[in-house]
């Protein structure tokens, strides 16, 4: 009886404690390069929701792009920000951020923000994409293109959809309205 009672309070404190980040930094501590090569300042977001999506031109989800315009379209006005962050890291996206940009305008009409060519896995990897393994583990990482980040208004990771999860998922959609 007291062995079970030892491991489920062991259980219990390695639960509450791998939950539990320490944001030492929040979101508004990072900026990073426009498709266009103007600085992003997520500290000029503040107050707001911040969907970051790794993207990529090659990808069987590629399509997602028309979601994400509905999604920002949606709330855009309600204080939503959609962060496209075109990335290479699976091999999957064109090499030039022009090309990336045409593409983007001319076969979803994209209006929402997008990064320069950016790493978002390994070494590598963007410090807000560290950041966002760092203080919410190993689902904030990337498995593939379209990997779905949702910030808060407090700067501080709410939750992470896989690359299956589309933009207006009912799942994403609750999830948004929740903390806008």
């Amino acid at each position: 009886m007291k062995k079970g009672i030892f491991l489920l309070s062991i259980f219990m404190f390695l639960f509450k404690s791998s939950a539990t980040a320490n944001y030492e930094k929040k979101i508004y501590d990072f900026s990073i390069e426009s498709i266009t090569g103007e600085t992003i300042n997520f500290k000029d977001y503040k107050d707001k929701v911040i969907l970051v999506v790794n993207t990529a031109s090659y990808c069987g989800f590629t399509k997602q792009y028309s979601e994400l315009q509905e999604l920002w379209d949606l709330y855009k006005e309600k204080g939503l920000i959609v962060l496209g962050v075109p990335s290479n890291s699976f091999n999957q996206e064109k090499k030039i951020n022009t090309e990336i940009k045409e593409f983007c305008e001319v076969n979803f009409s994209i209006t929402f923000p997008l990064t320069t060519i950016t790493d978002v896995k390994g070494g590598n990897a963007h410090d807000l994409f560290k950041w966002a393994k760092n203080n919410h583990g190993k689902s904030a990482v990337p498995k593939w293109n379209f990997h779905k980040i949702l910030i808060n208004k407090e700067g501080k990771i709410e939750d992470t959809f896989n690359s299956f999860t589309k933009p207006m998922s009912k799942k994403i959609l609750e999830k948004i309205e929740n903390i806008l």
